[in-house]
């Protein structure tokens, strides 16, 4: 079963755009890295939206890593944006999530500047943004897309659950939203729901290998329902969710100009416009970006993916741990999340170099609007 469930995880993810839009917080990652004009940050791509807010902090480099090219070809679309369109079309096709003129636009003033492997991917796939279909969203592609749209309609055809949700964004104090969550809360885990969210390949699309769902399973005895469901009461129960765009996106299939990441918001755009050329994208592993480009970089941001290393490769973990250290100096931060509340698969040589700032993840962490992870880690090289 074990293999069977690597299989599917690897068919679907080696085949497909996973993230449509980046699933963790930058506006906490920028509060615990505290970039400036003298970062430079290595970093998991997945859609590339941190890595444009990053850029508002003025770092000097950001290097984005990541197996699958379609998540780099997403980037490459959001910075071909930044060069050679305005903000408007920015919006309309990342805010909006569709443009019925998407691919006119691609072909007359996109394509030619992004690279062949990202022209070959967008040149298959830029009918995502064309309106057409059920899913008419950008934000309904993609296997993380594909659950959201399916989430989505599940709670539209649940005319009262749709009621409560919209109630819950136009909340006026957390008392009410509070109110408002208590009884959406029991619509939305049924026993259907449940069976689903239970299941691999319910959570494949999101993303999310075997080595984390055991680790969610172990945590709330077997149930992943359970960990899905404190997440979404930490979330809508003890933030503002009407700032919480990365519900909102998939609740009703576009960002609104007030709800949004900063890099679709129009007083960035000009500030992205002139930085957006210190990214550079890989399509590869950590490890091997780190072989062929070492240097002393002084940000690593590794979002999750040291869970699944940690579960079904760990001499690749302490290869990537050993390369990590090699390419730092003293004070190098190293940002981690993990479905585990606590991580138990750091190497002992790594505990010996880095010091785990865990007071100050601790507070941010607990502003987190996605909410989705365990734990977060900060690490500082000695």
């Amino acid at each position: 079963m074990g293999k069977l469930h690597t299989w599917l995880f690897s068919r679907v993810h080696g085949g497909k755009l996973i993230y449509n839009t980046c699933w963790e917080d930058p506006r906490c990652d920028r509060k615990l890295m505290q970039f400036d004009e003298q970062s430079e940050i290595v970093m998991i791509t997945s859609a590339g939206d941190n890595a444009l807010d990053y850029l508002l902090d003025n770092p000097a480099k950001i290097h984005t890593i990541d197996m699958n090219y379609r998540q780099n070809a997403l980037l490459d679309l959001k910075r071909a944006m930044y060069r050679h369109a305005d903000y408007q079309l920015l919006f309309d096709f990342f805010g909006e999530g569709n443009f019925e003129k998407a691919k006119r636009i691609y072909y007359l003033t996109l394509r030619k500047e992004l690279p062949e492997s990202s022209q070959k991917y967008w040149d298959k796939h830029i009918k995502y943004f064309n309106q057409k279909g059920v899913r008419k969203s950008f934000y309904y592609r993609g296997t993380s897309g594909a659950l959201a749209f399916f989430c989505k309609s599940y709670i539209r055809l649940k005319c009262s659950a749709r009621k409560f949700s919209k109630l819950m964004m136009s909340a006026t104090t957390l008392e009410e939203q509070v109110q408002f969550y208590n009884k959406l809360e029991r619509k939305l885990f049924n026993p259907l729901v449940k069976f689903i969210l239970n299941r691999h390949f319910t959570m494949v699309l999101a993303g999310v290998p075997k080595s984390q769902q055991n680790l969610m399973k172990e945590a709330y005895g077997g149930s992943q329902v359970d960990y899905i469901k404190e997440s979404f009461r930490n979330i809508f129960t003890k933030l503002d969710v009407k700032e919480n765009y990365f519900y909102q996106v998939y609740l009703n299939g576009k960002y609104t100009t007030d709800s949004c990441p900063e890099y679709l918001k129009e007083s960035n755009f000009s500030i992205l416009n002139k930085r957006q050329d210190r990214i550079s994208s890989y399509t590869t592993t950590v490890s091997e970006f780190l072989k062929e480009h070492p240097g002393n970089y002084s940000h690593y941001v590794l979002l999750d993916h040291q869970d699944w290393l940690a579960a079904n490769d760990v001499p690749a973990l302490e290869e990537e741990w050993e390369l990590i250290l090699k390419n730092s100096q003293p004070g190098t931060k190293i940002l981690l999340r993990s479905a585990a509340s606590e991580i138990q698969f750091f190497p002992k040589f790594v505990l010996e170099k880095v010091k785990f700032d865990f007071e100050r993840t601790k507070v941010i962490h607990k502003e987190d609007r996605v909410g989705t992870y365990a734990s977060v880690y900060l690490g500082i090289v000695k």
